[in-house]
């Protein structure tokens, strides 16, 4: 009895001193980072899709105007895989010393429902900086499509005896979510068509061979300008400044569409606030450059750059309303 008392005492001993030795690597890395003249080094930011495509180069655009303001170089590195869960968990997994950063998108609420295991979670293991950009999906027809207004549509798709096809831009993305959410929401039979990206459904609407799709605005904008793809509704809890002239889902009559597609900044958890502020304020400064607000509308993008705790509010609502949205369609990916 005497020797498992003894045992006992030297594991808790043991375990007593593990904990305070964490707790002491803790403080010192605390005590070092709040130190430190934040950057003193280069920063990654690491965007988790490939390189060339929209939020590639809405990196690249702010690492250059922090490069200008920090004088420190700004890495830009694509880890793209697994519907961004690749780079997201590299990130997740990284050190808390605010040199390295998450440029990602609303996948980031959305996988969560969509996959059984990503190896992190979207909200507790990451500090929210700011919302960069927002963008908008809609729902858009071929120009040789008779149907041109939303009740026409939905009147038509009810009297076909058959399911109508539409096209989203991929398994699991926000356009076929939103496909899923107007079928159960209209009350419609249609089949889902995967397109490989928002390009090919755009040239298929344009030529006709897919008569109705779900797309982003920023790819469909060239098409929808020459008015070889005709807009119907958008998503968003308000026009768009991209498409004034076009209405909400809300407007017509259709809940559920509010959530926007966004673009935004995130550390991973752990990161001493004042770095957390220090980036969130040149990010909402940098956005509003002229020459930044400008291009990134020429992105089909409308920039943002909140604060901290308003982009928390954001993807904390989002998950609800995509795992809400996700649940009820039935939609999983693994």
């Amino acid at each position: 009895m005497q020797r498992f008392t003894q045992i006992a005492c030297i594991k808790i001993v043991r375990a007593t001193l593990t904990q305070l030795i964490a707790m002491l690597v803790l403080s010192m890395t605390t005590m070092v980072c709040a130190q430190e003249t934040y950057p003193s080094r280069p920063i990654t930011i690491v965007v988790p899709s490939p390189a060339g495509n929209v939020n590639d180069a809405v990196a690249r655009l702010i690492g250059q105007e922090l490069t200008k303001v920090w004088n420190q170089p700004i890495v830009i590195e694509n880890k793209a895989g697994a519907g961004t869960t690749t780079g997201t968990n590299y990130v997740a997994r990284g050190p808390k010393d605010g040199y390295t950063v998450l440029l990602t998108f609303t996948a980031h609420v959305q996988n969560p429902s969509l996959y059984s295991s990503l190896g992190y979670d979207p909200i507790k293991d990451f500090e929210p900086v700011s919302e960069v950009a927002a963008s908008s999906v809609i729902l858009a027809v071929s120009p040789d499509y008779p149907y041109k207004t939303l009740p026409e549509i939905v009147k038509q798709i009810k009297a076909s005896p058959t399911p109508v096809p539409y096209g989203s831009y991929g398994n699991g993305t926000t356009g076929h979510l939103m496909g899923e959410l107007f079928v159960r929401e209209a009350g419609l039979k249609m089949d889902h068509v995967a397109y490989k990206g928002g390009a090919p459904l755009a040239t298929d609407l344009a030529a006709g061979h897919v008569k109705i799709g779900f797309i982003a605005v920023g790819t469909a904008m060239p098409l929808l300008s020459a008015k070889k793809i005709i807009p119907v509704a958008i998503a968003g809890e308000k026009r768009s400044d991209l498409m004034p002239d076009v209405p909400t889902f809300l407007e017509l009559g259709y809940k559920g569409f509010e959530p926007e597609a966004w673009m935004g900044l995130l550390f991973p958890a752990g990161v001493p606030k004042e770095r957390v502020i220090a980036l969130s304020k040149e990010v909402a400064r940098i956005v509003r450059i002229p020459e930044i607000d400008k291009r990134m509308r020429e992105l089909n993008l409308v920039p943002i750059g909140n604060t901290p705790e308003q982009f928390a509010k954001v993807i904390k609502d989002d998950y609800e309303k995509w795992a809400a949205i996700i649940k009820q369609a039935g939609i999983r990916l693994d």
